[in-house]
């Protein structure tokens, strides 16, 4: 015997009828009969009262009745215990970012992983990238997007690409009136808000190395956060060095002007040494594709494996 035989005497149980339980059933009635007349030869006994309308059960056949149901639903709970199961073991793949990454393209790359990866759940963790590091090698994340050049035995790093820095100025103020790019010096005559305060080292110290190694030292406010100094500069309290893209941000009050000195911060992906994993090779390989496709050359040292490959078909 098996469920489907179970299912249709458990029909034609509830029906007291075989036209009805062929009905609900959607199959013929010729069928449905043969199958459980079958069933009742297995059985060793009739298991409905023929002769009697509306159809009953037998002895035997409510004894059997009885055990179908059990049956069946055993089978539901198994089916409902396996889907849960499944589900909490769906893959997972934990991404690290500072805040600055967000205007960078990270979320175009995030974009086409849910495409190509479908089946895994992805997570975003806001964190610098010293924290980053003791994400990776306590397993908190999988792969991280940060500034910081930091080298750890146990972490490898991959410079995706070096972004152009900008200023970002208050709309109103004669550093945004002034035609043109503007000089590290320019900027230097006015406070220059650094971010983030903590942890370091981090970008903020970036800035500020940048203006030592020019000979210039500037009055420096630490702000929390990148949004934070945005909104400082549009409070017009100070100037900012910024990454190129922020300029999306599109800020109220605020205006962006490049630099004379060309300068730039480094976009750096890092990961566990060794890490093969699937989750790691698709970011790789949507980075490859999608840094080509963007004119920036895809980064050198990526982790892309051809035999870990799940590109789209």
């Amino acid at each position: 015997m098996d469920l489907r035989q179970l299912r249709y005497f458990i029909a034609v149980a509830a029906e007291r009828n075989f036209n009805r339980a062929s009905e609900r059933l959607n199959i013929a009635q010729p069928p449905l009969s043969r199958a459980i007349q079958q069933l009742e030869a297995e059985v060793g006994a009739e298991l409905l009262d023929r002769a009697s309308r509306p159809l009953k059960l037998t002895e035997v056949g409510r004894l059997f009745h009885e055990q179908s149901l059990q049956i069946l639903g055993r089978v539901e709970d198994m089916r409902a215990m396996m889907k849960a199961a499944v589900a909490s073991e769906k893959r997972r793949f934990t991404i690290g970012y500072v805040s600055s990454t967000i205007y960078a393209r990270l979320p175009a790359l995030i974009r086409e992983f849910r495409i190509d990866m479908p089946d895994v759940e992805i997570s975003l963790v806001e964190s610098g990238t010293l924290e980053q590091i003791t994400a990776l090698k306590d397993g908190r994340i999988d792969v991280g997007f940060g500034r910081i050049r930091f080298d750890d035995p146990a972490v490898r790093r991959t410079v995706l690409r070096n972004e152009t820095l900008v200023a970002a100025v208050p709309l109103r103020s004669s550093l945004a009136l002034k035609e043109g790019p503007l000089s590290l010096a320019e900027i230097a005559a006015a406070q220059v808000i650094v971010y983030p305060r903590a942890p370091r080292p981090s970008y903020a110290d970036q800035v500020i190395s940048l203006f030592h190694d020019h000979g210039l030292a500037p009055s420096f406010y630490e702000a929390g956060e990148l949004q934070i100094a945005i909104g400082l500069v549009a409070a017009e309290e100070g100037v900012s060095i910024v990454p190129e893209s922020v300029r999306r941000a599109r800020t109220e009050d605020v205006l962006y002007k490049d630099l004379i000195e060309r300068v730039t911060s480094p976009i750096i992906m890092s990961h566990r040494l060794g890490d093969t994993s699937p989750g790691l090779r698709q970011m790789a390989q949507i980075i490859a594709r999608k840094y080509e496709a963007w004119g920036y050359g895809v980064p050198e040292g990526l982790p892309i494996g051809s035999d870990c490959a799940m590109r789209r078909t």
